[in-house]
């Protein structure tokens, strides 16, 4: 099952369906539940995921660590190519440019965006990220570039039996 319609699936129950597919995407790479990450919105080009504010993402002044917020970056934009790209194209992180813009003392909305028309052909997608506070303050804003490929027949055959 596609990520998108699991996703839907899971948020027809509000609070508990939202955990659980956040567990579960977490679950895909274990390193993104070091934020205690929740995807709070998802859909075709648009992700994003809140980073708590808590102890466990806190630096050595108190504020969520630009690390952990990267991480949560790089999560949404992982959520937002799986519920995007077409089935017979595939996705891996290339490179990241991210800029700090200001201290990050609340919890945290890291979204990530692209456009339809990035998804047409392989090449570089450049999924636009950023992370911002609750009172709306940007706290750090970049890039996280994709290399997009074809899948192989192979892939695409069991890709298909997946979705």
């Amino acid at each position: 099952m596609k990520v998108l319609d699991l996703y839907e699936r899971a948020t027809k129950v509000p609070v508990v369906g939202r955990a659980a597919f956040s567990l579960a995407f977490g679950l895909k790479a274990p390193y993104f539940l070091t934020i205690a990450p929740s995807v709070v919105e998802l859909r075709p080009n648009h992700a994003a995921v809140r980073i708590r504010k808590w102890w466990g993402v806190h630096n050595h002044i108190g504020t969520v660590h630009v690390i952990a917020i990267a991480n949560g970056l790089e999560m949404a934009m992982g959520a937002l190519a799986e519920s995007t790209i077409p089935a017979e194209l595939r996705w891996i992180p290339k490179g990241m440019e991210l800029e700090y813009l200001a201290m990050a003392d609340s919890t945290i909305l890291a979204t990530a965006d692209t456009d339809p028309a990035d998804w047409t052909q392989p090449g570089e997608v450049d999924v636009r990220v950023e992370a911002t506070r609750v009172d709306g303050t940007v706290v750090v804003r970049g890039v996280i570039r994709l290399h997009v490929s074809e899948r192989k027949k192979r892939e695409r055959t069991l890709s298909a039996v997946a979705g």
